[in-house]
């Protein structure tokens, strides 16, 4: 109610950077939940609104959205604006999630050299700036890298899930959380580790049913289902 009450009062004042401000937010939890039809809808018109300083944080996002929803080839192109556009401005901050998220949308494409070089550049930065819940991301995002690597370097894979999971919890990350722990349930199933892979998969589940974040309910149900075959 908050967010339909915030985005009618910002249609009615019409000015572009609380238009810009408010189509971000409301698009970027409909994006955290998985309403992922929802969220490109408004970062959409975000983005058509957006001044230019802020044009890099509404592009990555709707980035996201494409790259969760199968759309690789409009999700790249607006990655790759957003990281150079924010770099020629020297706006810095979020530039390591902007990296993580442009290494993901190398990986959908299959180049996988670009998307380990630039998730190692996106660790490097946010370790640098502090950035501790961009880094907790970025590990995650390198367990994701190395578990879907062939063959799997499971190793790896566990020490990056490790890693985030650890500075998630410490930071009350609750959605990097759970994850975490489907990460890890998917790389347990897959490596035969079926007692590891069932206790990861059960609490994934239980945390996205109580966020409601059914998107990703879904993966981990499937998963689950996956280890009584």
């Amino acid at each position: 109610m908050r967010g339909i009450d915030a985005l009618r009062t910002a249609e009615a004042i019409g000015q572009p950077y609380s238009l810009t401000f408010t189509y971000f937010n409301v698009g970027l939890l409909h994006l955290r939940q998985g309403d992922f039809g929802g969220a490109i809808a408004l970062l959409e018109r975000g983005l058509a609104v957006s001044p230019t300083f802020s044009w890099s944080w509404v592009g990555q996002y709707l980035g996201e959205g494409y790259l969760l929803t199968g759309r690789v080839a409009d999700a790249l192109p607006l990655l790759e604006r957003a990281v150079e556009q924010a770099a020629s401005m020297n706006l810095m901050w979020g530039q390591s999630r902007r990296l993580g998220s442009l290494a993901e949308a190398y990986q959908a494409m299959g180049e996988r050299d670009k998307a380990v070089e630039h998730a190692a550049r996106a660790l490097e930065l946010a370790c640098r700036q502090s950035a501790r819940g961009d880094e907790a991301w970025i590990l995650r995002l390198q367990g994701d890298l190395a578990a879907q690597s062939e063959p799997a370097a499971v190793q790896d894979a566990e020490r990056s899930y490790d890693a985030a999971l650890a500075r998630a919890v410490e930071l009350g990350m609750r959605p990097l959380v759970a994850h975490c722990h489907l990460g890890l349930g998917k790389l347990y199933r897959r490596t035969s580790k079926r007692h590891e892979a069932r206790e990861h998969l059960t609490i994934a589940t239980t945390m996205y049913r109580a966020m409601d974040m059914r998107f990703w309910l879904e993966q981990a149900d499937a998963e689950s289902k996956e280890l009584e075959h």
